[in-house]
C-alpha cells in the first residue's frame, strides 16, 4: 500500500498531496472535501475541473484568481452573456489556461446553465452524493471514478454540459465534498454533513 498520511510542515498528518507546497497545503486544508453549495459555486468547480484535465490541480490553483476576473467570478448569468470578443479575450489572456476547447465548453455550459432554475445544478450534483463510505488508508484506494462520476457525468452530458466525463465529475465530488476521500489518517478528515 503505497500513500498514507504523511506529516506536514506543521507537523499535522495530511493526505500526501497536502502536504505541500502552501497553496495546495492550504486547499486541502480549508477547502478539498467540505461541502460546495450554489449554482455559481459549482458553476466555477466544475469548470476549473474541466481545465485542469491534463494538466496540475496547482497550476488552476496558481490561477484561480485569473480564472475568476476573467470568468466575471463564475456569475452564470454574466458568462452566458460572453460574445466573440470575449471569447477572443479569454483566448488572450495569460491569467489563465488558454485552452480553446476549455474555454469553449466553459462559455457552452454557462449558456446551457443559464436556462435552469436557480438551485437546478446544486440539487442535481448533490443527487449524487452517495454514502458516506470508509476513509481511504493510502492514495492507491482513492478511485479516478466510480458508478455515481460516471453517472452524473452521463446525466450533465444529457442536459447539455460538455467536458464533464466520469473522471472530471469525480475530481469534483471530491472538491465539492460529495465524497470524503481525506484518509484515514489525514487531521483535516472530518464527517460529511
Amino acid at each position: 500500500m503505497h500513500g498514507g498520511a504523511v506529516a506536514g510542515a506543521d507537523g499535522l498528518p495530511r493526505c500526501p498531496w497536502g502536504a505541500g507546497p502552501e497553496d495546495y497545503s492550504t486547499y486541502h486544508d480549508q477547502e478539498w472535501g467540505r461541502p460546495v453549495h450554489g449554482d455559481g459555486a459549482l458553476f466555477e468547480r466544475l469548470s476549473l475541473e474541466a481545465f485542469q484535465s491534463g494538466l496540475s490541480w496547482l497550476t488552476i490553483l496558481r490561477r484561480r484568481a485569473g480564472f475568476r476576473t476573467a470568468f466575471a467570478g463564475f456569475d452564470i448569468a454574466v458568462v452566458a452573456g460572453f460574445t466573440d470578443t470575449d471569447r477572443e479575450r479569454l483566448l488572450q489572456d495569460a491569467g489563465i489556461i488558454r485552452n480553446r476547447a476549455k474555454i469553449d465548453a466553459t462559455l457552452s455550459n454557462a449558456q446551457v446553465l443559464a436556462g435552469w432554475q436557480q438551485g437546478e445544478l446544486d440539487a442535481l450534483i448533490w443527487s449524487f452524493a452517495p454514502p458516506a463510505g470508509a476513509a481511504p488508508a493510502a492514495l492507491d484506494d482513492v478511485p479516478a471514478s466510480t458508478a455515481a462520476s460516471t453517472a452524473l457525468a452521463k446525466e450533465l452530458k444529457r442536459r447539455g454540459l460538455r467536458f464533464v466525463g466520469p473522471t472530471t465529475a469525480y475530481a469534483a465530488m471530491q472538491a465539492c465534498g460529495l465524497v470524503n476521500d481525506h484518509l484515514a489518517g489525514c487531521a483535516f478528515r472530518s464527517p460529511r454533513p
